[in-house]
């Protein structure tokens, strides 16, 4: 007699798919992941009760925009006393992949029934379920082994330095004089950046407030309390802005900055501290004000906007010489590098270009502006000229993207991005685990972090997953103290009323006691935290330019930042955990409003639990153990942990 068809939701709970790895990672558990390096081979694993009437599994599987093929998985076995029938396929990745070195691809499982089929749809590239057509796929990517990121990122803590607001240090500078010259505001610890009338209206950027490389140098001691091992500095080369993401010259370190001398100190500096540096490249516009436009005859040059005999004239897209061209979100002041311009792209990406130049230096990689916007040749070329140039010094340099969503199967423009399959990003700026962690302490969505959480760390290479930039704020976000307790309306308030906006004292002490939520999972999570510079010390301010007021030195003894700061000095220690340095990462349990999950590596184990709710949520934990940090009135003993509301508690 045939078993009884079902479509019982407990019955189709229990189908269940499974990754085990072989050769190597012979019978390795490889479920969670989704990224694979090209030779390993995987073994796919079905289990469906027998009550569902499957007659057979089929994995229907495409290589990114080719047509999809129908493989049948292997009756295995049955256990009766289970009720439940096991299937098995193996993929061999170098076959999949052919004479690519690469790939990315899509697939679905089928369940055959007398009478009907069921289709997985995954949410997050791990979980599943069934439904009766269609279904979202799960996604394969296969990557080149051949050159895999550096491992070093993930060994600690990024500081990114907004450089003209950090530190003013004791040191030679220079700024441009005349009509289109620099303005100084001597305020540093009460001065309000200057900003348009109406958001995103046109501001000159002229006014600095005086940071430079030497004050980043005078503060290495400082950075180095919080476990800072690598600094990314904003923009360093000489342009108009206070920001410099309106590049003049590439080969020029800003004046203003301290030049060239400041740059190779703080290169010497933080060497002998252990500290590795990153710049950030702009590399798709320059400035109008540029030698290679030189809008305004800045420059000895013959630039672009002068003449159409200008050597750099191809490296600009003019429709209507010399003021209609392509620029970066039609912004004049930025005009658009054409990449399609052999010259303009080796200038950047070529044994001796801006790349490879400053690698040569002791800067040890780069983070890239805009980095959709970056053609695959420029990529290419860029990553083989970064590599090539490692010395001793730098060891092997990383190269992260500005990629805002999964980066694993990316359409920027209508083309689909190979960022991740090697020769290209080491790594990317990790905004969706942003979002999940404001999801969860702003509103205590436990299942969107879960999910988030899941996906990327099955979407991506383990070394790329290990090294991602976890950030909870950036220049162009804003402050994460300001986001954590500003209602809705706050943010749109008219900027002359966001210039001086700050928290009151209550929401204030909330939005604190958040943040320490927030923190703790941004450092514990895979990857490594990147800490946007004052976040640590309680900064505040809505959307830029006030998200980059000068740094609070002489405001570090007030109670509210005092107690932050301690916080963020504990979580720099406890980066130096062995878990936390490309340890194995699993979510143990979750609910609507708490999470717990693991960290495992060389014996080391970390379990980390946080809770959003108005009740207590006792979990089970191992016996012995210690409390390495807790948030909250959390408790612990005898195998069980329990976590306060707006608790969370790191346990080894």
């Amino acid at each position: 007699m045939l078993p009884k068809l079902s479509n019982d939701p407990a019955e189709l709970a229990r189908v269940s798919l499974e990754k085990y790895g072989t050769g190597a990672r012979r019978d390795e558990d490889v479920s969670r992941l989704g990224a694979f390096a090209r030779g390993e081979v995987i073994r796919l694993r079905v289990t469906c009760p027998r009550r569902l009437g499957v007659s057979a599994v089929v994995l229907r599987l495409n290589m990114d925009g080719k047509a999809e093929s129908d493989t049948s998985f292997s009756y295995i076995d049955s256990d009766y006393e289970t009720g439940l029938e096991l299937y098995e396929l193996t993929l061999d990745t170098a076959a999949l992949c052919g004479a690519e070195p690469s790939g990315l691809f899509w697939y679905r499982l089928l369940l055959v029934r007398a009478a009907d089929t069921l289709f997985t749809d995954s949410r997050n590239n791990v979980d599943f379920d069934l439904v009766s057509g269609g279904g979202c796929p799960f996604r394969l990517l296969v990557y080149d082994p051949a050159d895999l990121p550096p491992a070093w990122l993930g060994q600690g803590v990024m500081y990114h330095v907004f450089v003209d607001r950090f530190r003013k240090g004791e040191g030679p500078v220079s700024y441009p004089e005349g009509p289109r010259g620099a303005l100084l505001d001597p305020d540093w610890d009460h001065g309000i950046p200057q900003y348009p009338e109406e958001r995103g209206g046109e501001l000159a950027n002229n006014v600095f407030f005086g940071g430079n490389l030497w004050g980043v140098i005078e503060k290495l001691d400082y950075l180095q309390s919080l476990g800072v091992t690598v600094l990314y500095l904003s923009p360093i080369f000489k342009a108009y802005s206070n920001h410099k993401y309106d590049t003049g010259d590439y080969m020029i370190v800003d004046p203003g900055f301290g030049g060239e001398a400041a740059l190779d100190a703080l290169l010497d500096a933080a060497k002998a501290r252990g500290m590795r540096v990153i710049l950030d490249g702009v590399f798709n516009h320059t400035g109008d004000d540029s030698l290679y436009f030189n809008r305004y005859g800045t420059y000895p040059t013959t630039g672009a906007a002068q003449s159409e005999d200008s050597p750099f004239y191809k490296w600009f897209e003019f429709r209507h010489f010399p003021d209609e061209y392509a620029s970066w979100w039609g912004i004049p002041i930025l005009p658009k590098l054409n990449h399609a311009c052999g010259d303009c792209r080796h200038y950047f990406t070529g044994p001796d270009g801006v790349g490879a130049h400053y690698i040569r230096k002791g800067v040890s990689g780069w983070r890239l502006d805009v980095a959709d916007e970056l053609c695959d040749d420029f990529l290419d070329e860029f990553h083989a000229s970064v590599r090539a140039s490692g010395t001793e010094r730098t060891d092997k340099p990383v190269i992260i993207g500005e990629v805002w969503e999964n980066a694993a199967d990316k359409v920027a423009y209508g083309h689909r991005r190979r960022y991740l399959r090697g020769g290209q990003l080491d790594s990317v700026m990790n905004y969706p685990i942003r979002s999940g962690i404001l999801a969860f302490v702003q509103d205590g969505d436990a299942d969107f972090l879960y999910d988030v959480l899941t996906e990327l760390y099955g979407s991506y290479p383990r070394p790329v997953s290990d090294i991602l930039m976890n950030l909870l704020g950036t220049h162009d976000t804003e402050r994460i103290l300001t986001m954590l307790g500003s209602r809705p309306e706050d943010f749109d308030r008219p900027n002359r009323e966001l210039a001086g906006a700050r928290l009151d004292p209550c929401a204030r002490e909330c939005s604190v006691r958040l943040l320490k939520i927030a923190s703790t999972l941004q450092f514990t999570v895979f990857g490594v935290p990147s800490v946007y510079y004052g976040d640590e010390a309680g900064m505040e301010g809505y959307h830029d330019p006030f998200c980059r007021m000068p740094f609070p030195w002489r405001d570090l003894d007030d109670p509210v930042r005092a107690d932050l700061l301690a916080h963020y000095r504990a979580l720099g220690a406890l980066r130096r955990d062995p878990a936390l340095m490309g340890g194995d990462f699993r979510v143990l349990s979750h609910g609507a409003d708490w999470i717990v999950y693991e960290r495992v590596r060389n014996g080391s184990r970390l379990v980390i639990a946080a809770n959003r709710g108005v009740s207590p949520v006792t979990v089970p934990v191992p016996a012995q153990g210690e409390i390495l940090l807790s948030v909250g009135g959390n408790t612990y003993g005898q195998g069980r942990l329990t976590v306060a509301p707006d608790g969370v508690c790191v346990i080894k």
